[in-house]
């Protein structure tokens, strides 16, 4: 690749050129300022540059004519070609399509969503776009939007927000909470009482040193202590731990809906309300415009918030069975 001297560039005015090209198309500095919508004076004042940058009169009238000199002939080519050039990179348009796409797609998650919408989205991206492949990653707040920064990630979705103008989010659902035991092992009451749910053992997800876990902020904000007898680090590490043991896990309704059935286990409305921070996708200003990107976005707001219906019908559904 041939380097280009930035600098010797950033000393020559470039409408210049573009005026050269209207002169030679024109062989008129009258006809040449109409075609670019300026005064002849101006025109006149650019063909005065070109000469004296050029070293030659590029232009000589000929009668009523200005005909090109032998330079303004050799450069002609080569100029047409150049600006021919970048008026198609100006209005180039990005094509995508989804069928013929190739490219691997970098995505962080929080908590819980990666289970929540991998399944599906690798299932949309085999029927549509078999090329896009899925990397996805554990990632926390303190490091998504350097990540995002960097390129390491192309999209986060969990418990995140645009920190700055560099940034753009979406805002996807409110997070709530069900609670998961199983019938065999805990002979509690649909729906459990407040009583009932502090006195049990309970089994909770949690990615720090404390036992109270995802839970830890919102129980201190409604000053309630649960007797926590086991922590693990992932969702489905904590539901087959309360298949096996006679303990009762609180998690987020929607991974309760799609997961507890598999364990047979019993699902049912959280007694008290903790508040948890929503969910949304949160991607560099660098891709807002990409269509790829555009589109997996598309593809995990029409999976997260089509199953936004489906929760709400199963807090429903849940509140008088297990």
């Amino acid at each position: 690749m041939v380097s280009i001297n930035h600098f010797d560039l950033r000393s020559f005015d470039l409408n210049l050129l573009v005026a050269f090209d209207a002169l030679m198309q024109e062989r008129s500095v009258t006809r040449a300022a109409a075609r670019l919508r300026v005064g002849q004076p101006a025109m006149s004042h650019s063909l005065s540059t070109l000469r004296m940058l050029f070293q030659d009169e590029l232009f000589v009238r000929v009668g009523t004519v200005m005909q090109p000199t032998a330079r303004a002939r050799m450069l002609s080519g080569p100029i047409r070609t150049a600006l021919d050039q970048m008026q198609t990179a100006l209005h180039a348009r990005t094509l995508f399509d989804p069928a013929t796409e190739e490219r691997t797609v970098r995505l962080g998650f929080s908590s819980e969503v990666e289970l929540l919408l991998l399944p599906e989205l690798t299932e949309r991206m085999r029927q549509s776009a078999p090329g896009i492949r899925l990397l996805c990653r554990s990632t926390g707040k303190e490091e998504v939007h350097r990540m995002l920064d960097d390129g390491a990630l192309d999209l986060a979705v969990g418990c995140f927000d645009a920190a700055a103008q560099r940034h753009r989010s979406r805002f996807l659902f409110e997070q709530s909470l069900s609670c998961v035991f199983n019938a065999r092992q805990l002979a509690l009451g649909t729906p459990i009482s407040l009583a009932d749910y502090l006195a049990a053992p309970h089994a909770l997800v949690t990615r720090t040193d404390s036992l109270q876990g995802c839970l830890e902020n919102a129980l201190t904000e409604i000053g309630a202590d649960l007797d926590v007898v086991a922590a693990g680090s992932e969702f489905l590490t904590i539901l087959a731990t309360v298949a096996c043991a006679p303990v009762i896990t609180t998690i987020p309704t929607r991974m309760a809906r799609l997961y507890a059935p598999r364990f047979g286990l019993t699902v049912c409305p959280a007694p008290l309300t903790l508040r948890l921070p929503a969910v949304a996708m949160v991607w560099s200003l660098q891709l807002d415009q990409d269509p790829a990107s555009a589109w997996v976005r598309d593809q995990v707001a029409e999976i997260l918030l089509a199953a936004e219906l489906d929760v709400r019908d199963t807090l429903r559904a849940v509140g008088g069975r297990g």
